[in-house]
C-alpha cells in the first residue's frame, strides 16, 4: 500500500483523541483463534493471477505453476469425518483414515524476503477448492499460540477435519517448539490434512542454494518425504524501485498527526515494550483492533531479546492488517543490535525491519508537509 493510499484511507480529522496499545489488555477467547486462521486482511483479495512474477527469476514463474497443480489436486482429497469439524472436534471416531492422493501432501515455499512468499501461500489457500472452514492459514507463532490455548490433542482434533494447513513463517530457531509443531504435523498428515509452508533463507545465505530448504526439511525430520520444496529466488519487493526507509518525523509532528488522523494510536515506544511484556503474543492482534495508525514517540534500540521478539509479534500483526507506522527517535533498521543481528533470531529481526519500513512508508502521507 502507498503512502498516498494510507493518506486516503486516513484523512485527517481534526481533534481527534489518540487512542493508547498501552491502555488495552484484550481478552481473545479459543474460538476467535480457530476462526482468525485465515489469510490476513493484506492478502484477503491476493490470487495466483495478482502474482507479477520477476522476468529476470524464472523460479517464481515455475512456483505459480506448481502450486496451482497442488491446489487443483487438492480437490478429490477426502477431508476427516465431518462429524469432527467442529471448534472443538468433539463428534464420533472416524471409521477410517481419509483417502490421500497420489504425491507429497506438503510444499515448501523456500526463498528469501520479500520475494512474494507469502502472496503464494494465501493463494494457495484461495485457490483449495474447500469450503472456508477446511483450510487453516496462520504463522508458525500463531500455530503454537493456538495449542497452547487449546492443549495439544484439542487442536489435533480441531484441526484434523481440514483440507489444508498453511503455515507461514515456520520458524527453525527454537527446537521445543519446532518439535511440537512437527508432531502435530505428523498427526494432521495421518488425517490426511494437506501442508504449506514457507521460511526465509537467512540474509547473508541468500546465494548458497537451498540453505533454508535443507534446514526446514532436517527439522521436520521424518515429514520431509511429504514435502516438495519451491525455490523462489528474487530481491525485497518492498524495495524494488523504491526510495530507502524514510527518516522518523519529528515528536511533534507525530504527536500532531495523532491527533489528526481517526482511530490512530499514540504511545510512548518505551511504554509500549514494557506493556508487551503484559500482554499474550496471540493477543497481538487484538490488541490491534479497529486502529487506522500507529504512531510512537521516542523509538530506539529494544533493550533484550525477549522485548526484541515480542516487538517482532506486533510488527507481523501490524503488517498484517495494514497498518501504517509513524515514528519519532531513532530509524527501524536500528532497533536491533548487531549481537541481535548476528545471533539466532536474526531472520525475525530482518523481516521485522523490513516489515516496519513498509509500514513507515505508508506513514508518510500521515504528515502535512508545508
Amino acid at each position: 500500500m502507498s503512502s498516498s493510499t494510507a493518506a486516503s484511507r486516513l484523512s485527517p480529522v481534526t481533534g481527534a483523541t489518540p487512542l493508547s496499545l498501552c491502555a488495552r489488555e484484550p481478552h481473545v477467547p479459543a474460538d476467535r483463534l480457530v476462526a482468525e486462521m485465515v489469510p490476513p486482511p493484506r492478502f484477503d483479495s491476493v490470487r495466483f493471477a495478482t502474482y507479477i512474477p520477476d522476468p529476470k527469476q524464472p523460479s517464481q514463474t515455475e512456483a505459480v505453476r506448481v502450486l496451482e497443480g497442488f491446489a487443483a489436486g487438492l480437490g478429490g482429497a477426502v477431508a476427516a469425518d465431518p462429524a469432527r469439524r467442529g471448534l472443538f472436534g468433539f463428534g464420533r471416531a472416524r471409521a477410517k483414515a481419509p483417502r490421500t492422493p497420489a504425491g507429497p501432501r506438503g510444499v515448501y515455499l523456500d526463498g528469501g524476503y520479500g520475494v512474494g512468499k507469502t502472496h503464494l501461500l494465501a493463494s494457495l489457500w484461495h485457490a483449495t477448492p474447500a469450503e472456508p472452514e477446511l483450510k487453516a492459514f496462520g504463522t508458525f507463532v500463531e500455530l503454537t499460540n493456538l495449542v497452547g490455548a487449546l492443549g495439544f490433542q484439542q487442536t489435533v482434533r480441531t484441526l484434523s477435519g481440514h483440507r489444508l494447513l498453511c503455515i507461514d513463517e515456520f520458524e527453525l530457531d527454537d527446537p521445543g517448539d519446532t518439535v511440537l509443531v512437527s508432531t502435530l504435523l505428523g498427526r494432521l498428515v495421518d488425517a490426511g490434512v494437506a501442508l504449506a509452508a514457507t521460511s526465509n533463507t537467512l540474509p547473508g545465505k541468500l546465494g548458497e542454494g537451498r540453505f533454508a530448504a535443507a534446514d526446514f526439511l532436517r527439522e521436520i525430520q521424518g515429514l520431509s518425504a511429504h514435502f516438495r520444496a519451491l525455490r523462489i529466488d528474487g530481491e525485497d519487493y518492498r524495495h524494488r524501485g523504491l526510495p530507502e526507509a524514510p527518516a522518523p518525523f519529528s515528536e511533534e509532528q507525530v504527536t500532531k498527526a495523532a491527533h489528526a488522523a481517526p482511530n490512530a494510536s499514540l504511545d510512548d515506544f518505551t511504554q509500549l515494550l514494557e506493556h508487551l511484556a503484559k500482554v499474550h503474543p496471540s493477543r497481538y492482534g487484538a490488541l490491534t483492533d479497529g486502529l487506522g495508525a500507529v504512531c510512537l514517540t521516542g523509538v530506539r534500540p529494544v533493550p533484550d531479546q525477549s522485548t526484541a521478539l515480542r516487538l517482532v509479534v506486533l510488527a507481523d500483526r501490524l503488517y498484517d492488517r495494514e497498518v501504517p507506522v509513524l515514528a519519532s527517535g531513532l530509524p527501524f533498521d536500528r532497533l536491533f543490535s548487531e549481537e541481535m543481528l548476528n545471533g539466532g533470531y536474526r531472520k525475525k529481526y530482518f523481516r521485522a525491519i523490513s516489515r516496519l519500513t513498509a509500514l513507515a512508508r505508508d506513514a508518510g502521507g500521515l504528515v502535512e508537509t508545508p
